[in-house]
Formats: structure tokens, sequence, C-alpha cells
């Protein structure tokens, strides 16, 4: 009997031994004639065990299926709901905000909040003009769902409010539907169907929140992720180049967008403005100049950055009003930005219907790059992020700005790497910016309608250096897998060339298709055994081990369906140089001449990694087993794992002991010594002796 811990009889018969040996001790007889002795410098285990089939273990040890008891878990589920739950759950900031400092953490906040304040001002001007809407609504933008978040998000430091990759998309639909009505209505405003698509965005990721698929952004690869990202910074780059260079270009629609915008500035080349490009080139090269050189020595001395965006913006209004920049030498401004909070205004919803299929990449982007920004920052401070109660922040947020002339809201890369690097603790810092922002929009913003959009422009330009240069990320994708290089290669090309949706559409397409390739081609190989163990390694990957005459261990990797059964097959039947049909052909001929010795007369199959399979596999590999009886090799299995041993019980694969269909043994070790046994190679009885090594 075997016995616990405290000597004392467990009720369940085991017939294993077990005994550690001392350096001083020796190997038994069968393992000191073996080929190669371990390193005496080893700690030695030696394992005296009976030959298990899977049968047998089952029934020694009292095999049973786990029987899930669907009342109790849910009742067990509920007992755990308490309000205090449910609070924490929907209001993620009563976690964190009874542990704040507020002597020590505020002062942090508050810092990083009006740094972020200072940010949001030229780049919510600058990616309105993006999304093709008046330039306050990127300070509305900043303000109304950014209050939302930080009731509902679980990232503590990410900074909400406009993104470029988001707003030029939105702009994409914006320029498509700008103009249209209803029968007997007026046209439709950029606002109008901006806000629109921000309903549109919200409702949707609350529908995803409902159904629980925060984790489908896990679709989008980082591979996906990086090629998409960098061809949408060439989308945005595309559409400054017309203000950079002080054009009015035509409407040229979405598709094949940047090879027809080059097109039509290259004819209207000769028609450039000198004063928006001596504005755009001087902005740029200060932009450049603070940001190589200037911000690394700043860094140094201090964590609060020079706001370099906000003193270009300032600068280029200043100069704007007092030389008259827009009246004597054309060049373009802001326009007019008017004062006060907008009046709460209902959507268009019978724009709705329209615009389902351009707002479903706007509502994944957005929601992707949030939280891959939130798992980066709380993988750093170590907290937790709620994927389905990111979905329903977002969505809460976009419905909600969608009545206060809103577009949809995403995180900003640059804007939060900013507030964490500046000190920000929580979302604090965001209400914190809201503070300030309110007071742009209650008093401030007339004061930047003379500023020239070339600024604005340069200003976004440089910005998407950090996108841009993920350009260099191919060569490291390629390095990793010529499959992910391929990956970021289409997608950057779909979306550069084609359209940015389609662009994204192509890239998941092809990281789905990646996942089932690479399903279809799983590891497999011949395995050897190390002597004087029971240890089986890659023939092809490991020199000195033992390939038993007449015995194949075939070693699968994966998992084993209706995609991959004829591929297992294949790989089998290629790897022992089988050709099945022409072999069982050949042995229907009346003038065959068996061989008197052949290559492998047991296939073990190596099933320790076969992670799920299907009947429809196990009835290719009944037929398999058939066809292999007939060239007179035997297969067996080895290491089955539960769950795929009851789906082969259940399919008949395996039956009992006496009548087997096809013998399953509990492990690779036992398998090998019942090959050599029935093919006459070993000399055992029903008992394997081994000597491993292990390292203590």
């Amino acid at each position: 009997m075997k016995l616990d811990s405290h000597g004392a009889e467990s009720g369940i018969a085991n017939p294993t031994f077990y005994q550690e040996l001392s350096e001083e001790q020796t190997f038994p007889e069968t393992t000191a004639s073996a080929t190669t002795a371990p390193s005496p410098n080893l700690p030695q285990v030696t394992v005296t065990r009976p030959v298990y089939q899977q049968h047998q273990l089952n029934d020694a040890y009292r095999y049973r299926k786990p029987q899930r008891k669907l009342h109790r878990e849910l009742m067990a589920h509920v007992r755990k709901v308490d309000g205090k739950t449910c609070c924490s759950n929907v209001f993620p900031f009563t976690t964190w905000l009874p542990e704040y400092s507020w002597s020590k953490d505020l002062v942090r906040d508050l810092i990083s909040g009006c740094t972020v304040a200072v940010m949001h001002i030229p780049q919510g001007i600058g990616y309105a003009l993006l999304a093709n809407v008046p330039p306050i609504v990127g300070i509305y933008m900043a303000f109304f769902p950014v209050l939302v978040y930080f009731l509902f998000g679980t990232s503590r430091h990410n900074s909400m409010g406009t993104f470029a990759v988001v707003s030029i998309m939105v702009g994409k639909t914006v320029l498509a539907y700008t103009g249209t009505s209803e029968p007997g209505e007026t046209p439709r405003t950029a606002l109008e169907v901006a806000t629109a698509v921000c309903f549109v965005v919200g409702c949707m990721q609350l529908i995803m929140c409902v159904c629980r698929l925060g984790v489908i952004s896990f679709l989008l690869s980082d591979t996906l992720v990086s090629g998409f990202t960098t061809g949408a910074a060439i989308h945005v780059v595309t559409s400054q180049i017309k203000d950079l260079l002080g054009l009015t270009l035509p409407s040229v629609g979405s598709m094949f967008e940047i090879v027809k915008t080059y097109i039509e500035i290259f004819k209207q080349i000769v028609n450039v403005n000198w004063a928006a490009i001596i504005i755009s080139t001087i902005t740029i090269v200060v932009l450049v100049f603070n940001n190589e050189i200037l911000k690394p020595k700043v860094a140094k001395r201090s964590v609060i950055p020079i706001p370099i965006e906000l003193i270009a913006v300032i600068t280029g209004t200043l100069l704007s009003r007092y030389l008259y920049l827009g009246d004597k030498y054309n060049v373009k401004t802001i326009g007019n930005i008017p004062t006060g909070l907008p009046a709460p205004t209902l959507p268009d919803f019978s724009l709705m219907p329209s615009i389902l299929l351009d707002s479903f990449p706007v509502a994944m982007v957005g929601y992707t790059v949030s939280v891959s920004m939130a798992l980066i920052f709380a993988k750093k401070e170590n907290y937790e992020i709620g994927f389905n109660q990111e979905l329903f922040a977002m969505g809460t947020g976009n419905v909600f700005a969608s009545f206060f002339s809103c577009a949809p809201f995403a995180a900003s890369l640059s804007r939060s790497s900013i507030q964490y690097s500046v000190g920000g603790r929580t979302q604090i810092a965001s209400v914190i910016s809201c503070g300030l922002l309110a007071i742009v929009l209650l008093w401030v913003g007339p004061f930047f309608e003379p500023l020239p959009r070339c600024v604005l422009s340069g200003i976004i330009v440089v910005s998407l250096k950090g996108l841009l240069m993920q350009v260099t990320q191919l060569k490291s994708f390629w390095k990793q897998s010529w499959i992910d290089g391929m990956v970021w290669i289409l997608t950057f090309l779909s979306v550069v060339l084609v359209a940015i949706d389609i662009g994204l559409l192509v890239g998941i397409v092809l990281s789905v298709c990646c996942i089932f390739f690479r399903a279809l081609k799983p590891y497999t190989c011949l395995l050897g055994n190390v002597p004087n163990t029971d240890i089986y390694l890659d023939v092809n990957r490991y020199d000195g081990l033992i390939q038993h005459p007449g015995v194949k261990i075939f070693h699968y990797c994966g998992a084993l369906n209706f995609a991959s059964r004829s591929a297992f097959k294949t790989t089998i039947c290629e790897t022992l140089g089988i050709n099945l049909t022409e072999e069982i052909k050949r042995r229907k001929d009346p003038d065959f001449k068996p061989s008197l010795e052949q290559i492998c007369r047991v296939l073990v199959l190596d099933f320790t990694a076969l992670s799920s399979i299907d009947p429809s596999s196990i009835t290719t590999f009944k037929a398999m087993v058939r066809e292999f009886e007939v060239l007179e090799i035997q297969v067996v299995l080895a290491g089955c794992q539960p769950p795929v041993f009851e789906v082969m019980q259940q399919c008949g694969l395996v039956g009992e002991i006496e009548k087997p269909y096809c013998r399953v043994f509990a492990a690779t070790h036992d398998a090998v010594h019942y090959a050599r046994e029935s093919i006459g190679n070993g000399s055992i009885h029903r008992t394997v002796v081994s000597g491993t090594v292990s390292i203590v």
C-alpha cells in the first residue's frame, strides 16, 4: 500500500518503487552495461515500475472524468458578487482611489495633467483637421470622453482623446458623406457625419463588451499593428502635404488615395505658396532640433519636457496676427473657433446604416491601440487591465461624446508616453488636463484663429516620426519569421496603395491564415533514446541517440483535426519513406516476395504534445492503421493526454486490453519496450528498469 508523508496508508495500491542514489552508489546491472554512462558528477535516480498501458494506469489509480456541475459553479460565482465588487468592476477608480497618496501622487498628477493639457491643444486642433472637422472638435474630444473614461476605464496612464490614425480613418468617412442628405433635407455637415460615426463606434464597442469580445483585439498581432500603423502614418503625412505647400487639392476618394493625391500635387506643383513652405520648413526644423538635440539634454535635468508644440502654435499665431500672413501672403489659417461648451444635440440616426462598415475598423483600431498602450503601462506598474471594461469605457465615452460634437476617441501613443514619463500616477492627471482645457474652451479658443495651418501640419508630420520609424521593425520581424515579415509587407502595401480599411482587412485575414498555416504545419520529428534513460529526443537535433532496429518513434506536436488529418498522414509516410498506396499495391501482387529485413515493424506515435483530436481525424487514423497492418507495421500510441484518450475511446480507436484496435501506453518508454519485445529485440518481462539523469 502507498504511504503518505506521515507513513500512514493512503488506501491506494502503488506497485511503483522509487529510490534515490547517492554519489557513492552505482547503477543496477542493466544500466552499468549501457553504452554511455551518465556523468558521475550529476545526481542519479533509478525508477523501477511496471510497463503501463493506458487502461492499466487508469484502473490502478481510479481514473475518472471530472464532472462539471454548472448550477454549483453559477451559485459560487453569484455568492462572490456583492455591492462592493460590482462597484469596483463598473467604476475601477474606486479600487485605487482609497490608496491614493494625496501628498505625493497629487503633485505628480498635477504636473502630468498640465503637461498633457499643453499637448492636447496643438494635437487636438491638428488631428481635428485630419478628421476633416472644425478644429475646436479636437478640444472637445480631449474633454467630454476623457471625463467618462476616468469613471469607467481601467488604465491609469492612458491619455485619451485625439489619435492620428483614428482621425484619418474618420476623415475618410467624413469626406465620403459630407454634403449628402435624405430627400427633402439639408445636406449633412462634416460635424454631423463625425458625430454619427462616433455614436456607431460607441455602440459597436458596447455590443462587443456585452458579447465579452474584449480579447478579440489579440487577433491584431504585433506584426499587423506595426505594418498597419506605419501605412496609416504615410496616409497622414500625405494628407498634410497640401497644407505644407499651401495647395488646395480636390477630393480624390478613399480608394488609391495616396497615388491620386501625389498625382494632383504634381499637377499643381507650380501653384505652391512659398510663404507656407518657408513657415513649414522653419516649424519642422525647430521641432526636429528640439526633439533630437534639446529634448535629451533637458530630460537629464527635468522630467517636464519643453512644450515645443505649444510654443510653435503660440508663436505661429502671434506672427500670423501681427504680420497679416493670411491677408498679405494667402497663408491658410485655422479660422473660426467658437467659445463655450457645445449644446447637446442628437446624432444623425438616418446616416448610421450607411456607415456601419466604415465604423467597424475605427472601433477595432481605437480599442486595440488603447488596450496595447494600457497593457504596457499596467505591466510596468503591476496592475490589471480589464479588456471588456475597456470596451465598456470607450463605448460609453463615444456614445456620450457623440451628443457633444465629438468624433471617436482613443489613446494617443505620444501623449500617453509623456503622461507616464513626467510622473503621472492615475487618471486624476486627465481630470486636471480637462480642467485646463475647459478654460481654453470657454475663453482662450478664439486666440488661435489666425494660426497658420502649415504650422499644425509641420507639428503633425514631426510627431509621426515614431510611427514612420516602425519600418525598421520589418527586419526583426523577417528575422523572427519570414511569414511575419510577409504579413507586415502585405499589410503595409495594402494600406498605402489601396485604402486604410482594406489594408486592415487584408492584415486580419493574413494573420488568421498564418494561425491556420502554422496549425497545419506542426512540429514533427523522429525520436531517439538517450542511453541509460527514458528520455527521447529529436534525432535531427541531437547526436549519440539510440534508434532501436525495427522501431520508429514519431513525435507530433499540435492539434489533429479535419484540417490537419491529411497532412498528418502524409508527414508520417514521408518521414518513414513509405508510399502507402504503391506499397499496398506491390504487396497485393502475386509475385511479391517479402523482404527478410524491414526498416519499420512497429510505429510508435508519441502523442505527449497532441493537444486535441476530433472524430474526423480519428476516422482517417483508423484507415491509416489498417493500411499499415497490410504492410505488417503495428501502430501503437504513447503519452495521450486524458481529453485526447477520452475522445479516442468514444470513437472506438482504443478498446479493451485483450481486443485492442490500437494499443495506448502511458509513456513513450513503455511503448518502446513493448515494441522491442514484440519484435524480439528486447528481453523484458513487463517491467521497466531505467536509470535517468536529472539535475537537482
